[in-house]
């Protein structure tokens, strides 16, 4: 199975419509590049492997 790129740009588009935001061409690019920050950030946190035998907190404690 061939699995597509993500393409960042056409989401954000998307988004835009789907949510009515009137996003100008001067703020696009800026909110393009956050996107793929968080994207980089989320797959490296997706890649850490983790045992089967861990379990979900049911409440956060720093």
């Amino acid at each position: 199975m061939r699995r597509e790129e993500f393409d960042v740009g056409e989401y954000v588009d998307q988004m835009g419509f789907l949510l009515d935001l009137q996003l100008t061409d001067e703020y696009r690019d800026g909110v393009v590049a956050n996107f793929e920050r968080i994207m980089a950030i989320a797959n490296l946190v997706n890649s850490f492997p983790l045992p089967e035998e861990t379990e979900v907190a049911p409440v956060f404690e720093p």
